[in-house]
């Protein structure tokens, strides 16, 4: 036994992390977690060494390789960037439900929108925002509030923008059928208007979105530490559950870029579990619960 084992810090850098087929190693965990970083912002500790060798395996059988050294030096290869962008979608946590957070939506059906939808009847533009909208439920339940309040919305200029870094969880959003389970937190009267029964002969019944809600609705691949190719202005963002991933230091930078989006006196919804942090935090006065307001002159 080594003084670091001794010493009760963990196992060596080339002992295995986890029990199984395929060796981990800190050191292979360390360079996965990097890559995660580099790619997502997302903070990966060594507790979740599990998680990571559940998720990750199958994608080592696939490939035909035997070890997690062999993935990494895979990865981090010349012809690795398809693998490294499935490596993204195996560790990215997509957990989301319709209208989850419900006291949100009914500030955003109550304060935000009826002043927006006059401006859009008068012709102004209205722009939602669902950032990591994994496979769609949220921007849906946004336009189902937009579409209960103003049935023409697609008629005038009012749009959702729906973005994820997963491409597999915007493929499933944009087909838009889930299994009956997931209408749980629909409210009657949305769900029996806005979503339709699908018979696919499967154990559970399934629904889709209507074609109105979709055509609401515009989805979109963006890594939320990449470029922005839209310019705004936002009415209304919700980045919810996902900064919770990251480490303090990438949060402030992602809650600093959100601003300039942001139309003056715009709202930002957050997570339950998630705090504004750094300078962007003085942008900002408090609203609600998880939900804040851009101060007046605060948009640059």
């Amino acid at each position: 036994m080594s003084q670091t084992q001794r010493a009760g810090l963990g196992p060596r850098a080339g002992a295995a992390l986890t029990p199984g087929e395929f060796m981990l190693s800190r050191d292979d965990f360390r360079e996965i977690a990097a890559m995660l970083h580099e790619d997502a912002g997302i903070h990966l500790p060594e507790s979740k060494a599990t998680l990571v060798y559940s998720r990750l395996a199958k994608r080592l059988r696939a490939l035909g390789l035997e070890s997690f050294r062999a993935y990494c030096t895979h990865v981090r290869g010349r012809d690795g960037l398809d693998e490294r962008q499935k490596m993204l979608a195996a560790l990215t946590t997509n957990v989301t439900k319709f209208f989850r957070e419900p006291h949100h939506f009914e500030h955003l059906e109550k304060i935000v929108l009826p002043p927006l939808i006059e401006a859009a009847r008068r012709g102004g533009r209205v722009r939602l925002w669902s950032a990591a909208c994994s496979n769609g439920q949220e921007p849906y339940s946004m336009a189902m509030i937009i579409l209960s309040l103003m049935p023409d919305a697609c008629r005038h200029d009012v749009k959702v923008l729906a973005s994820d870094i997963d491409p597999n969880m915007l493929a499933e959003a944009e087909r838009g059928i889930y299994a009956e389970h997931f209408a749980e937190g629909v409210p009657a009267k949305l769900r029996e208007r806005w979503l339709n029964p699908v018979a696919d002969g499967g154990s559970e019944r399934k629904f889709s979105v209507a074609a109105e809600l979709r055509d609401l609705v515009a989805f979109r691949e963006l890594n939320l530490f990449g470029a922005w190719p839209m310019k705004g202005p936002f009415q209304a963002i919700f980045c919810r559950n996902v900064a919770i991933y990251f480490d303090e230091a990438t949060q402030m930078q992602l809650w600093s870029r959100f601003p300039p989006l942001l139309s003056s006196g715009g709202r930002l919804y957050i997570g339950h579990s998630e705090r504004l942090l750094g300078p962007a935090a003085e942008a900002f006065s408090g609203e609600g619960v998880t939900l804040y307001r851009l101060k007046q002159g605060a948009r640059p």
